[in-house]
């Protein structure tokens, strides 16, 4: 009689996956470094079946450079493999390859938690690994049940770690109207006015038109001391947050709503007027677009700053005027100083502090937080007696691939647009209520996930850093699309393809070729 041999193991004799697999909700990206290949396979669908995104590779050198370019969230490596050689110095034996994983993984993916994979004999080294930092360790050969909790299990924790920071970084965000901090840079943005609200040094806040650098400069007067405390009558005791637009304005009426005029001061003056400066006396002011202020205006607003004193058009007296000085532009005023057209010791004045707001292209980790929080106040102001819409997840890949020139004023309007588009529908009966790709403004439609389009870099960087995809291949590109799509989709490879505007075929050949289960 034949001998049986026990299917739900593998690492000794041939391998096949356990049919009962327990669904977990936390879908990962999962990186399976192991040499010998029929393992990885057997590894891989039983990963399949929860629905984690597998990328198998056989050596350390190309372990390291998917933990460069990719973004995973349980690594998977055997502890020992034959030596790959290059630069890296695997010893001869490889017996310290699965350390150096662990290692660059700690460096290159430290959100991401590592399983080590070992035979009986190494189990010391694998306990001074879990050591070391690693998530866990099994022995072979697999049982695959095992393996897939344990894979499950630290999905999990990365799952509720990265939950339990955006719950810290929404109520750090509390006090920022407005804002959304998923990104790092925009979580860098936050920390820094935190930092500087309380004092009175100056900040300048600069980014292109729609990063709302007006609600940065609102959260450094509410977080200063200058926004005072409500007494026991609900009055604010602290100052005012006064803002003023120094774009497109003429000369003579900037400087008289900045500075103000005594009576007779010029014909129509019939009584003495206040300026800007005056009126956020002991608060915050906030000039915007200073970029635009002509240079004879920067002269007389450099005076204000050193001296703390205002002289109202027709008058000689000075007057006090203590405020914090905000300013903000989109322009490079470091150019415009250069070329002569900002005043460099006026620069030098504003500068205390820079904040920059990046672009919404950027930060498109935001996007998704903020195309709900849009949702939510657009269906609160127009239909308060519905239930909100869920988003599809084509309609969110279209918000979220789409470069946004306008920024979050941008894609606030579109969001108001498309609510307002699919308010105006009738569901048919039983359909949910949702906003999906019809509802997204022609203009701003982007060519499918599969087609040729320009991305930043933070699609692609793990820590989301900004930057240029020039010099990064079309196939780490698309092996990422892919990777990222089959995670959105829980696995669902024709739900994948769909999304990706390409054929299930097609799909399939490229996951073969870019080593993805």
């Amino acid at each position: 009689m034949p001998e049986s041999r026990d299917n739900s193991k593998i690492g000794g004799n041939a391998p096949a996956p356990s049919a009962g697999a327990a669904a977990t909700s936390a879908a990962a990206q999962v990186l399976i470094v192991e040499d010998e290949s029929d393992h990885a396979e057997v590894m891989a669908e039983a990963l399949r079946k929860p629905g984690h995104v597998c990328t198998l590779v056989r050596t350390v050198q190309e372990a390291m450079a998917e933990l460069r370019g990719g973004a995973f969230d349980v690594i998977v490596t055997d502890l020992r493999m034959p030596s790959s050689g290059g630069s890296l110095g695997v010893a001869a034996d490889g017996a310290d390859a699965g350390l150096r994983i662990l290692d660059a993984a700690r460096q290159l993916q430290p959100a991401a938690e590592t399983i080590m994979v070992t035979a009986h004999g190494d189990v010391p080294t694998a306990r001074a690994a879990f050591k070391l930092g690693a998530y866990d360790f099994i022995q072979k050969p697999l049982d695959l049940d095992v393996f897939r909790n344990l894979v499950n299990r630290a999905a999990e924790t990365v799952l509720l770690r990265h939950q339990n920071s955006e719950l810290r970084l929404e109520a750090e965000a509390a006090g920022f109207e407005g804002m959304v901090a998923a990104s790092e840079p925009m979580r860098r943005v936050l920390r820094t006015v935190r930092t500087v609200a309380p004092s009175n040094i100056p900040v300048l806040i600069t980014g292109e038109s729609g990063t709302g650098k007006e609600l940065i400069a609102l959260a450094v007067h509410r977080l200063s001391k200058r926004a005072g405390q409500p007494n026991e009558r609900g009055q604010n005791s602290g100052g005012r947050y006064v803002a003023f637009n120094c774009a497109g304005q003429a000369e003579s009426l900037l400087e008289d709503q900045l500075f103000g005029h005594v009576r007779g001061a010029f014909t129509g003056a019939d009584k003495d007027r206040p300026g800007v400066f005056e009126y956020a006396d002991g608060g915050t002011l906030f000039l915007d677009e200073i970029g635009d202020m002509p240079l004879s205006m920067q002269a007389k607003l450099l005076r204000v700053l050193e001296s703390g004193e205002v002289v109202r058009l027709g008058s000689n007296e000075a007057r006090k005027a203590d405020v914090r000085f905000v300013s903000a532009t989109n322009k490079d005023l470091k150019e415009m100083t250069r070329s002569g057209t900002f005043r460099e010791d006026l620069f030098f004045r504003i500068n205390g502090v820079h904040v920059h707001l990046p672009a919404l292209r950027e930060r498109r980790e935001d996007i998704p937080p903020l195309v709900r929080a849009f949702v939510e106040r657009f269906m609160t102001q127009l239909a308060p007696q519905r239930q909100f819409p869920t988003v599809s997840d084509a309609a969110m890949m279209r918000l979220t691939s789409y470069d946004w020139p306008g920024n979050v004023r941008q894609l606030l309007n579109v969001v108001q647009n498309m609510v307002v588009m699919a308010l105006g529908e009738e569901l048919p009966p039983g359909a949910s209520f949702a906003l999906d790709v019809r509802h997204i403004p022609d203009e701003v439609r982007v060519p499918d996930a599969g087609e040729p389009h320009a991305h930043d870099a933070d699609d692609l960087a793990p820590s989301g850093g900004a930057g240029s995809l020039a010099g990064t291949s079309l196939e780490a590109i698309e092996k990422r699309a892919i990777r990222e799509t089959l995670r959105l989709t829980g696995g669902n490879r024709e739900h994948a393809a769909r999304l990706l505007g390409i054929g299930e075929r097609t799909l399939y050949r490229k996951l073969r070729e870019y080593g993805l289960r």
